[in-house]
């Protein structure tokens, strides 16, 4: 069974295109499980609209505590052996499920695939996401420059026992997930883009950060990862 994890917040505007690029791509049994961060809003109207066409797809209410902590949410509510992470506002290729199931059949714990970078209305603005971040396996090298992003990423179920519980205060919930399946799993990269990552300026995911914002969020990044992984805490 696959599950899919999307975490949403004012997702109105590309939310119902995602959620369609998904399904025909699902079995009967599989789900979307949506955590809504801004409920009672058109997200959740247009989510529930998509449900009562499709029982495969879950609303719940998000948290409220911005995206790190929905993404938990809804990852907890998932009931599949195989999760994939899913933002609000990008577009699934039709080969995507396909391609990564064939490399967890091949003996991947994550995976991480390529994706074609777009601009709003879904123009190609670059062709390869690995080649312009530099994309690259390693628990060291993902620490100092991430390549692990959640709407490129899946998972087996058996990672979550070292994921959760998440840090608390961690901004970067991809970055973590992959770390773990370095530490803890095989990790496979898919050089193949699998989705259109789309780039509108109202991305909640992706924003700039600032230099000693990133110094802060690494420091406490490798004292919990260290904290997990010899400590179990």
């Amino acid at each position: 069974m696959i599950s899919v994890a999307l975490a949403a917040y004012k997702g109105e505007a590309y939310i119902e295109e995602q959620l369609r690029s998904i399904l025909p791509q699902l079995s009967h049994e599989d789900e979307i499980v949506v955590s809504d961060d801004k409920p009672g809003g058109e997200t959740e109207r247009i989510v529930r609209r998509v449900m009562a066409d499709d029982p495969r797809v879950l609303y719940m209410e998000g948290p409220g505590r911005g995206v790190a902590a929905n993404f938990v949410n809804a990852i907890r509510a998932c009931k599949g052996d195989k999760i994939f992470l899913c933002d609000q506002d990008d577009v699934w290729l039709p080969d995507k499920v396909r391609r990564i199931m064939a490399a967890f059949d091949g003996g991947a714990t994550l995976v991480l695939h390529n994706a074609y970078v777009t601009d709003k209305d879904l123009n190609i603005t670059d062709y390869s996401f690995f080649e312009k971040r530099g994309s690259k396996r390693g628990f060291l090298r993902n620490i100092v420059k991430n390549s692990y992003m959640g709407c490129c990423m899946a998972f087996d179920r058996k990672l979550l026992k070292h994921i959760l519980p998440m840090p608390k205060y961690i901004p970067m919930h991809d970055q973590w997930i992959g770390l773990m399946g370095e530490v803890y799993g095989k990790v496979v990269l898919i050089d193949t883009p699998l989705i259109y990552y789309r780039v509108h300026g109202g991305n909640v995911t992706g924003k700039a950060t600032t230099t000693q914002q990133k110094i802060n969020w690494r420091k406490y990044l490798i004292k919990r990862l260290f904290g997990r992984i010899l400590l179990g805490r």
